[in-house]
């Protein structure tokens, strides 16, 4: 299953650190941050929750950059 989630990120570089932390994240196949549309592409593994897979990217991704905001 693939979902795009609104996402809020200041640089492209940060959007770059936050992808590569997203793809790390069980239950994640792969994943695309756009810095300039504010989009995260998300595919994630089958038979896993969107919503508890997310909440572990969100975690992630603030340990990059503590101020981003993923509209889940």
């Amino acid at each position: 299953m693939k979902k795009t989630y609104k996402i809020e990120v200041d640089c492209a570089n940060c959007a770059n650190l936050m992808e590569e932390a997203t793809r790390k994240t069980p239950g994640v196949t792969s994943a695309t941050v756009n810095f300039m549309t504010q989009k995260m592409i998300v595919e994630f593994e089958e038979e896993q929750d969107p919503k508890t897979v997310m909440k572990a990217v969100l975690k992630a991704c603030k340990k990059v950059e503590p101020d981003c905001e993923i509209e889940l």
